[in-house]
């Protein structure tokens, strides 16, 4: 298995599309990421036969609720043992708390500080003061003080908050390579910048998985780091 930063986002409902983009890439990323959209097609059985592939699963689902809702809802995940597990670090110190106690050991549970579609101006419509890299190095302070293993936050402030948390694990989506659309993302990096700026995990989706060539795409990324 590849030791690549790189965990390729996979975002289809579609159970064999997902299977067939993984199988390519395999050799050259180091885990697959599976999100909202294809867990609420696919649940448990289609995470399970993903993991069939042996590659580390980053469950993507940013679970936000009450503590006690969280903490059975990842109780419930726990026979799937994913690699990386997200929660909204804006759920509050308990809710973290709860969830970090129902994972399975080996699961890095990371809080999503700001979502890379935000910017300040989004963030003001939701009654938050402050751009976007004061919220992610509050909600980062959080994540560390409920014992989380680190926070998702976007290529921009991933090393203000490896400052704050050095032994830290840090995801970053958004990622692009240099040259490449941004689609929805609003703040954006190339994978070698954030990789420099302390990012322990890079989420990459469409540069890969709709490229002519996904696993020549993933390694011509990694050629980059």
């Amino acid at each position: 298995m590849s030791g690549s930063p790189i965990y390729v986002a996979i975002d289809t409902p579609d159970l064999e599309r997902a299977k067939a983009i993984a199988e390519r890439v395999r050799r050259h990323v180091g885990g697959i990421k599976l999100g909202l959209e294809f867990f609420c097609a696919n649940g448990r059985a289609g995470v399970r036969e993903m993991a069939d592939l042996h590659l580390p699963i980053f469950l993507d689902l940013k679970l936000h609720d009450i503590p006690n809702t969280v903490g059975k809802a990842i109780q419930a995940l726990r026979p799937l043992e994913p690699a990386i597990l997200t929660v909204h670090a804006a759920g509050g110190r308990s809710m973290m708390e709860d969830a970090k106690a129902a994972a399975p050991t080996g699961t890095k549970v990371v809080g999503v500080t700001v979502l890379t579609s935000l910017d300040g101006e989004d963030l003001r419509g939701i009654g938050v003061a402050g751009d976007p890299h004061a919220q992610v190095e509050r909600l980062t302070a959080l994540s560390r003080e409920a014992g989380l293993d680190g926070v998702v936050c976007s290529g921009a402030e991933v090393r203000a908050a490896h400052k704050m948390w050095p032994e830290g694990f840090f995801v970053v989506p958004g990622v692009r390579p240099a040259g490449g659309p941004s689609a929805d993302q609003k703040r954006v990096v190339t994978p070698r910048t954030a990789l420099d700026a302390g990012a322990s995990v890079l989420v990459i989706g469409r540069p890969i998985t709709e490229a002519d060539d996904p696993d020549q795409a993933a390694r011509d990324i990694e050629a980059t780091l």
